[in-house]
């Protein structure tokens, strides 16, 4: 009888639930308030054109506090801003002055050069309030990092709402379940906010290449496995992804086609040439951007 050497032992296998990947954000203080950078990690640069993300707050601002971002500048991006809770005021060297409030939408277009500046509103600081929300870059086409910078807002009432048994999901931008936010976008995109009971099931199907689900509240599972808040999900491509609520929960989605040449991130600047961002810095140190009229303070360029 011949001797045969032992089978090795077969590994489990891995959960085929459709999550290929989890970024756990780090978070910061800034003076009481925390800020959780969710993109880019060392897991993930980006997800579709989207290459940066933040979580801001909640945080509870008694009366007389409020954040103050002073002027700095954008090149080659599109800002994202959408919030659960509170006001912020936006103001840019376009001369826009606009606050936000939850469930809408600023989206401004920097291209060649921006500056703005994020300020609670002074009867908003004196009453206090509660502060939550998201932060997001989308990186320009390669054509377009160059084009005139643009602003523009969208109420709640705006945005498209899908609704099905137990969830509610308000397309932000981009198309998403059948449904199209009227911003005007210059690349494949979705982001979108999703609210869910407890028991209900989020489908996400394979429409985008690239897709990622940040969980902002509650508790979601996905297969056998189950997901606390505060993570962000990335999804295999090409496969429906079902979620379901444990508890109320909800999440922001986020995606499209892959960048078509990687992003170079310096400070506040996104472009896909070096030299680019060493003239923004340059400029930006010299005083050559435009300025946010009446608010005449600034952020240094970092040394």
């Amino acid at each position: 009888m011949s001797w045969q050497p032992a089978a090795e032992p077969e590994s489990s296998p891995k959960p085929c639930d459709g999550v290929s990947g989890v970024v756990e954000p780090k978070a910061r203080d800034i003076g009481g308030f925390e800020v959780r950078r969710i993109l880019p990690a060392a897991q993930r640069r980006a997800v579709g054109p989207f290459v940066f993300l933040d979580q801001m707050g909640p945080a509870e601002l008694p009366p007389g506090q409020g954040i103050d971002v002073r002027p700095h500048p954008h090149i080659g991006l599109a800002t994202v801003t959408y919030l659960f809770d509170g006001e912020i005021l936006h103001r840019d060297s376009l001369g826009s002055s606009q606050a936000i409030r939850p469930g809408e939408l600023n989206w401004m277009t920097a291209g060649r050069g921006i500056v703005h500046s994020e300020r609670t509103p002074p009867a908003v600081r004196a009453s206090g309030h509660r502060l939550f929300g998201m932060q997001a870059w989308v990186a320009l086409p390669r054509s377009h990092e160059e084009m005139a910078p643009a602003f523009v807002h969208h109420g709640a009432e705006a945005l498209p709402l899908v609704e099905r048994p137990g969830l509610r999901v308000r397309v932000v931008a981009g198309r998403l379940f059948g449904a199209t936010a009227p911003v005007e976008i210059l690349s494949e995109l979705f982001y979108a906010d999703a609210a869910l009971e407890p028991g209900a099931t989020l489908e996400i199907a394979p429409e985008h290449e690239e897709r990622a689900l940040y969980l902002v509240e509650g508790d979601l599972a996905v297969g056998e496995r189950r997901f606390d808040a505060g993570r962000l999900l990335l999804l295999e491509p090409g496969v429906t992804v079902a979620c379901r609520a444990e508890s109320p929960s909800r999440a922001i989605l986020l995606g499209g086609a892959p960048l078509e040449a990687p992003r170079r991130l310096w400070w506040n600047f996104v472009s896909s040439s070096k030299e680019r961002i060493e003239q923004a810095k340059a400029d930006w140190k010299a005083g050559r951007f435009p300025a946010v009229p009446d608010d005449p303070e600034s952020i240094p360029l970092p040394e």
